[in-house]
């Protein structure tokens, strides 16, 4: 059995685009990191801890794990806080290129064995206005997303283009979770 230790609608919806049957479990982890910890060391941490927990609660089943952040200049932006602080990420954004990084862990609840990788796509931004660019930060689409946009929402008129997977973006690097679930679990989707 494949379990996803998310509650992200968007990877529901990417894992299941791919045919694959699944039990989404959640578990409440510390999503706290150093400071001066890299943005992959960040993502991967955060995904293993996710699977890690969900998997300390089954005998059987693989765990997917997922954590996505934005990366502006070496900063990282998680989610904002509310519609004030989108708009300032998006302000940060708008006419920069940035990275999205996703940590992706899966973890054997049977055995306890656990790979851990993560994919970074680079987002070309720009918005053709401020004032377009404030009425999105006002959505209650930016609310839940790392860094304030949603590539395959409303906010997808603010990307030039990208440079790598586009699904990492959207929170889910599928060719990444083929390659470990196949090459490393043998599993299918």
């Amino acid at each position: 059995m494949l379990y996803l230790a998310s509650a992200s609608p968007r990877r529901r919806e990417l894992l299941s685009q791919l045919g694959a049957e699944f039990i989404v479990k959640t578990a409440q982890v510390s999503e706290d990191f150093s400071a001066h910890w890299p943005p992959a060391r960040v993502v991967e941490t955060l995904a293993l801890r996710k699977a890690g927990a969900v998997a300390r609660q089954l005998t059987t089943g693989l765990v997917i794990g997922a954590d996505t952040v934005v990366v502006l200049e070496g900063r990282i932006l998680g989610k904002p806080v509310d519609n004030q602080d989108a708009l300032r990420m998006l302000s940060m954004l708008d006419g920069k290129t940035h990275s999205v990084f996703t940590g992706l862990a899966v973890v054997d609840a049977a055995s306890g064995k656990s790979v851990v990788a993560h994919e970074e796509t680079r987002v070309f931004f720009c918005a053709p206005d401020k004032r377009q660019l404030a009425e999105y930060a006002a959505s209650e689409e930016v609310l839940d997303k790392a860094g304030a946009y949603a590539v395959q929402g409303r906010g997808a008129r603010f990307v030039q283009r990208i440079e790598g997977c586009y699904f990492n973006v959207v929170g889910l690097p599928l060719a990444l979770l083929n390659k470990i679930l196949w090459q490393e679990f043998s599993y299918t989707l």
